[in-house]
């Protein structure tokens, strides 16, 4: 099998040999778009030829293919290999009119602009600008049919192509797959081809296909093809044996018995060069005239596919001496021509072994003298002539050259390119102290933005190794590791981080005020004690700073902190926030200010308030990179609206489109528990908690971590298990007064009131009750003010159940006026219950009110257990009285039965939930089921009434 076809017209290519199965795993994974296909395989396995067999089949089918490379010594370019793939997109464009935001790839593809919309305005920051660049790509192949995006050499790709490739891969077109090759030994230590964040999406088909040796017979067949009757079973096996099934290496061998004329096997097995390639290729380039050497040493030192002009100069032949001497080259097969016309070797190994047989005085004046005419080109080929200038060995010159590449890639937003030269600079050993400092920082600012988390912080802390940097530039360093811990993962350790840098950076306070601003609004461990003192560090800090920005992002913590405490002064001074600069552009600080500042409103129970909130966000982003995180916050207030018809699919969606966002996973799961709580699925519940907390594990936000913790009390409460309720209960309340604030009690104050009044410990409820009472008196917080409610007439529910009932009735009140239709009917459910003795008919107008409000919810299980409380005081709650019999139709209880059922409800959660026997409730499953005639996994099509889950009435 060949690695790659051999000079075209002359004869060289292989036939395509072994290697069925994986051409049938690669096509069948690609005719089920959208698809994922990885090649792995050692160098010469054969990797690409196998692509190429697999597209040249495709293509017959009516697929498109466009293939992008990547090079060890690419110019900056921002996602080189796929801009070079989709430079060959122009033919298969519609007619019709584009996405607007296929206007992002205009500026890189300047040769197709005049058929792309207006480039769209520059988003700030290189995550958005990345996030921009792969909608614009998604968009522009979600227009052009079936097409296969082939990037060869995945190992040399840079960061930011292999970001912008995982991006892509997550939200794939339909009609598109993703095939690329690459060597696993040498990807960067760590990482993975599409990086490691990657998990093939659902309802995407894939594959990752893992290159062996060639066999004996498979070298045999390849062997016979070239050589016919010559290919003795001897001559076979010493090829194999040489090559060690390596199929580039068998190929070497076969282009040199071919073409001097066939040799026995025990004249082949004389060669001692491990695997045969050095020999057998060096066997080629002694064969070769000398003007055919000449340009062969030009593009080994080259080592990037050059033209024919350049390989002629840096040759130092003349026009036509340099034409003959390409010929040889291409005829012997050492070099051969690219689709875009350019000369290069067969493999990247056939290079390394032209390279090595150069003598090191001629390869030094080679290299000069491709200096020379690389510095004549414009732009200049920077990392080109970098590489370069090291080999002369010119040490100094190569470091300002190699910064100056590095820089020239920064400001064309190749962040990817950039960060491999800094790493060469900062792995140089001898590096100025300056020289070093300023290629870490610029590093550390770049590798911020990365998809991949751990590669981030591995390479942020490796530049943190370096015992040479100055404390300044460490600080700054460490307060971009810091940010980056806490943004993409909420780890609580990046504050640690932020703790160090802000006393690194002592020489450079405008600087430090950003870690002390983060450090105020850290929560854990008592640290909230200290948010003022932080917060006011932060602004001396910046008192007499001309960054107008640094004091910008101070001045918006102080408003962070404000809502958090409940102030109400701070929403006037919202709307004193510039949200864009003079210029139009949207301030990232603003943005920030806003989310967070509608996060604080949601935990107190400002629901519309944190609603426009999130709604101003998301205008202002107009889909940046993080546009996600709002939206989380959406479905949590469409949740506590009571709009729950489409939560699942769309978290489920999200989920989808952002894998790796902590946020998104948490809520899900949160959403997922309550939803089966209130539809009597207990024991489903508790897994749907369990996942969440399992998901923020490590997490520094103290609300996420509260509100798991209440909703798996609630869970145990409903199991009627108040022992293990108040043991999940109690850490979390002394987290909450670790804030030094009740006025985001985030659902636990009542369930840990009543956990903890069901294991007697009333006077520590008392004392809680008080205290939060103390603290609410002069804050803005309705959420908490409607938990202190539901405390108080929990804690009186025994004594004085009249009393209760008030404070029940007016948290109901409190929930109606935030807008939270589930918390007000609970509310409900206890002032009726409270009722029950004193005032029967108020109780059960109480209770039928709020079985009503679950009902239109879907709360089934909720539902189910009012009803169950009206029937214990009399009250009929079907519509029909008096006992019938319904013949196939459902009765009321059975219907009750079937919604369960529908919800995925066991027969243990039915018996739960509607208070049956497991007996009785197995019984009317049966019945169900027989009355249906369906099983439980359809039933849901089959239930009755479905569009109005509240209905009492039989089928």
């Amino acid at each position: 099998m060949a690695a790659q076809q051999g000079s075209s017209g002359l004869g060289r290519g292989f036939v395509f040999v072994g290697r069925r199965h994986e051409l049938d795993l690669a096509l069948a994974a690609i005719r089920q778009p959208p698809a994922v296909v990885m090649v792995e395989g050692d160098a010469g396995m054969g990797k690409s030829r196998l692509v190429r067999e697999a597209t040249t089949i495709l293509k017959s089918e009516g697929w498109r293919v466009m293939t992008g490379f990547c090079h060890p010594l690419r110019e900056p370019l921002p996602y080189g290999p796929v801009i070079d793939a989709l430079g060959k997109i122009g033919p298969w464009l519609p007619d019709g009119a584009l996405p607007p935001s296929a206007g992002a790839l205009a500026p890189l593809l300047p040769d197709l602009a005049d058929r792309l919309p207006p480039a769209p305005a520059k988003p700030q920051g290189p995550g958005a600008a990345r996030h921009q660049v792969v909608q614009a790509v998604r968009s522009v192949l979600a227009h052009v049919g079936r097409v296969i995006m082939v990037v060869e050499d995945l190992h040399w790709a840079d960061d930011a192509t292999r970001d912008l490739l995982l991006l892509l891969a997550r939200d794939l077109p339909d009609q598109f797959a993703l095939v690329g090759t690459y060597r696993a030994e040498d990807l960067p230590l760590g990482a993975a081809a599409l990086g490691a964040a990657y998990r093939p999406p659902p309802g995407a088909s894939g594959t990752v296909i893992r290159l062996s040796p060639l066999s004996t017979t498979e070298v045999a067949e390849l062997a016979g093809a070239a050589l016919g009757d010559q290919a003795t079973p001897e001559l076979c096996a010493v090829l194999h044996r040489r090559s060690e099934g390596l199929p580039l290496v068998a190929e070497e061998d076969l282009i040199t018995l071919r073409d001097q004329g066939c040799r026995d096997s025990t004249e082949l097995e004389r060669a001692e060069v491990p695997g045969g390639l050095r020999e057998a290729v060096s066997e080629r380039l002694t064969s070769l005239s000398p003007a055919g050497a000449a340009v062969v040493n030009a593009a080994a030192v080259l080592a990037v596919p050059s033209t024919e002009t350049l390989l002629a100069e840096v040759a130092a032949l003349d026009g036509d001496e340099a034409a003959d001497g390409l010929i040889d080259a291409l005829r012997a097969a050492v070099l051969r021509e690219t689709a875009s016309g350019l000369y290069g070797f067969r493999h990247v190994l056939a290079q390394q072994v032209a390279y090595r047989h150069i003598p090191g005085p001629r390869r030094t004046r080679l290299h000069q003298r491709a200096i020379d005419h690389l510095q004549s080109q414009d732009p200049l080929p920077l990392v080109q002539i970098a590489h370069h200038t090291l080999a002369t060995g010119d040490h100094q010159n190569w470091l300002h050259r190699i910064e100056q590449a590095a820089d020239q890639a920064v400001t064309l937003g190749d962040t990817g390119t950039a960060a491999l030269l800094l790493h060469q600079i900062l792995d140089q050993p001898g590096v100025d102290t300056e020289r070093r400092s300023r290629a870490a920082l610029t590093l550390a600012r770049i590798v911020s933005y990365g998809v991949d988390y751990a590669v981030t912080v591995r390479e942020l802390r490796t530049v943190l190794d370096d015992p040479k940097l100055p404390d300044a530039t460490r600080g700054e360093i460490r307060l971009g590791l810091g940010l980056v811990m806490l943004n993409l993962r909420a780890d609580p350790a990046g504050f640690r981080e932020l703790t160090h840098a802000a006393d690194e950076l002592a020489t450079q306070p405008h600087k430090a005020a950003v870690a002390m601003a983060n450090l105020a609004l850290y929560e854990r461990d008592g640290a909230a004690a200290h948010a003022w003192d932080w917060q006011g560090r932060a602004e001396r800090a910046v008192r007499d700073s001309a960054d107008e920005t640094r004091r910008r992002l101070v001045r918006i913590n102080r408003l962070i902190l404000m809502a958090r405490d409940g102030d109400p002064a701070v929403w006037p001074l919202l709307e004193g926030l510039p949200r864009r600069d003079a210029a139009g552009a949207v301030l990232r600080h603003a943005t920030y200010a806003l989310y967070a500042l509608a996060e604080a409103a949601l935990q107190l129970g400002h629901d519309p308030r944190a609603r426009a909130l999130l709604s101003e966000v998301e205008d202002l982003l107009d889909h940046a990179a993080h546009e996600c995180i709002p939206r989380v916050a959406e479905l949590r207030l469409d949740w506590l609206a009571g709009r729950w018809t489409r939560l699942e699919e769309d978290y489920a969606a999200l989920a989808h489109a952002h894998p790796d966002v902590k946020q998104i996973n948490v809520d899900r799961a949160l959403c997922q528990g309550h939803l089966a709580l209130a539809r009597g699925r207990r024991s489903l519940a508790n897994d749907h908690f369990a996942t969440a907390s399992a998901a923020a594990d490590g997490t520094s936000e103290v609300d996420v971590s509260v509100r798991i913790a209440a909703a798996l009390a609630a869970v145990r409460l409903a199991e009627g298990a108040p022992q293990a309720a108040w043991a999940i209960a109690e850490p979390a309340l002394s987290m909450l007064q670790g804030l030094r604030s009740w006025a985001r009690t985030m659902d636990l104050v009542p369930v840990a009131a009543e956990a903890a009044l069901a294991c007697g410990h009333h006077a520590l409820v008392e004392r809680l009750v008080a205290e939060v009472e103390s603290d609410l008196c002069d804050r803005d917080a309705p959420a908490a003010s409607a938990e202190l409610a539901l405390a108080r007439g929990l804690l009186l529910r025994a004594a004085d159940p009249a009393r209760a009932a008030e404070h029940f009735g007016d948290a109901q009140r409190r929930w109606q006026d935030i807008g939270r239709p589930y918390e007000a009917a609970k509310a409900a459910e206890r002032h009726g219950d409270a009722l029950t003795c004193s005032s029967p008919d108020d109780a059960a107008a109480h209770l039928a009110d709020a079985a009503s409000i679950f009902t239109e919810l879907g709360a089934t299980g909720d539902a189910a257990r009012c009803q169950h409380r009206l029937r214990e005081l009399g009250v009929q709650t079907s519509r029909r009285p008096g006992r019938r019999g319904y013949g196939t139709q459902l009765s009321p209880r059975e219907l009750e039965v079937a919604k369960l059922l529908a919800d995925g409800a066991t027969n243990q959660d039915i018996a739960q939930t509607l208070f049956l026997s497991p007996r009785t409730a197995e019984k009317h499953v049966a019945r169900v089921l027989a009355k249906l005639r369906t099983g439980r996994k359809d039933i849901q099509n089959s239930l009755p009434n479905s569009d109005t889950p509240g209905s009492d009435e039989p089928a």
